[in-house]
């Protein structure tokens, strides 16, 4: 068993909107936000997007760009706990961990459309607001943090592996504190490349449906503030497991075995067994290999008793940030304000697989007896799969 890591502050945004309250009352309603259709180089695909006119400015001109202005919306909502983390610890025993896959891509591609029309890039285009520690990096100068920055660049599970990292780090005493989370935008080439793998829905994602086609990519965002300290945490990670299958480069393991590892070794590091688990959710991305494979895991791993449900049937797939947004529904779920013991509800069409291992996915407004600790799955490309147990901290 590892130390737990206490979550001190969270905040997340999404298409279910950026206010905590009526993030939850969307969750455990299985309210839908508007899947728009987008003309994506002459494809019509869907998306969830983040309006930009619902976003902040970043103050830093150089970094004032769609996925740090996400960032921003969420960082701010918990500035006043970091700032007091500084004063406690130092900005250099503070750490980033993040998860994210595109970061700049609106601008490379204006920067080059620019270069095919004039023969030249624009003077505030840098091919680094394309790499994959752009969005960290801002968020370490924004709050002048000198510690261990790190990024997780693989797809689905980033910031889920970004939470193991944390923890190593500070269990190996590099730091006291860390911003740990995830952010991802709706690009061109985000829907096209997933596209390309023939993943993406022609119509709004419905996970674990016998109709379902394939995933919905949506706009998102979670950061958490995190130390070894208990503090005035009401909610601590107590498990963590990770695995690599290397099965196949972006399909995962068919027979669930990577995802199984995953799981049994959260559980193996909280020490508790799967009866334990009172609420999973559920990678369920709606393509049918994914589906199909996590079916088999957790059916392999729970039967069909545990409540679960996939939350991207409300937010889309939100790729990098999905396993610290989805972390982060955990944490309202296990919230004190959630007396009646309410679910994120699993939100598709209701016509189930038959073809598939039954799991018990959640209805709209089901309540649970017990509600004390909470499991969240991500599953990314080359058979990277992490498992988080999240509890109350009491």
């Amino acid at each position: 068993m590892s130390a737990p890591l206490y979550i001190h502050d969270f905040a997340l945004c999404s298409a279910l909107g950026s206010e905590k309250k009526s993030i939850w009352q969307a969750l455990k309603n299985g309210s839908r936000p508007p899947f728009i259709q987008k003309t994506f180089r002459a494809k019509e695909r869907y998306a969830v997007e983040i309006p930009e006119d619902t976003l902040p400015k970043v103050a830093d001109p150089y970094y004032d760009n769609h996925v740090n202005r996400l960032s921003e919306l969420v960082l701010s909502q918990i500035e006043d706990s970091v700032r007091s983390a500084i004063a406690e610890y130092g900005k250099d025993r503070i750490g980033v961990f993040i998860g994210s896959s595109d970061n700049g891509s609106e601008a490379s591609l204006a920067g080059l459309e620019s270069f095919q029309k004039t023969g030249a890039y624009p003077e505030s285009y840098e091919l680094k607001m394309q790499q994959a520690d752009f969005a960290a990096e801002f968020i370490a100068k924004r709050f002048g943090l000198t510690g261990p920055v790190f990024t997780h660049s693989s797809a689905c599970a980033s910031s889920a592996s970004a939470f193991a990292s944390a923890r190593n780090w500070l269990e190996a005493g590099f730091c006291d504190a860390a911003i740990v989370g995830g952010v991802d935008i709706v690009t061109e080439t985000v829907v096209l490349g997933f596209d390309s793998l023939e993943a993406v829905s022609l119509a709004p994602t419905i996970p674990f449906s016998k109709n379902r086609t394939g995933l919905t990519i949506g706009d998102g965002a979670a950061y958490f503030l995190i130390s070894k300290k208990p503090g005035n945490a009401k909610i601590k990670v107590i498990g963590i497991g990770e695995s690599a299958d290397a099965d196949h480069v972006t399909a995962p393991r068919a027979d669930g075995e990577g995802a199984v590892q995953a799981i049994e070794k959260a559980l193996n590091d909280a020490g508790i067994s799967a009866a334990d688990i009172d609420y999973i959710n559920l990678h369920g991305t709606g393509t049918k290999l994914n589906d199909a494979m996590e079916s088999v895991a957790v059916n392999r791993v729970f039967g069909n008793g545990t409540p679960a449900s996939s939350t991207k049937g409300l937010t889309g797939h939100t790729l990098g940030a999905a396993g610290a947004l989805e972390a982060a529904f955990c944490c309202l779920t296990l919230s004190e304000d959630n007396a009646e013991h309410a679910l994120p509800a699993h939100f598709f069409d209701g016509e189930r697989d038959p073809s598939l291992p039954q799991i018990r996915l959640v209805n709209a407004g089901e309540t649970s007896e017990r509600l004390n600790i909470c499991m969240s799955n991500s599953f990314g490309f080359g058979g990277c799969n992490v498992s988080l147990i999240l509890s109350r901290n009491v």
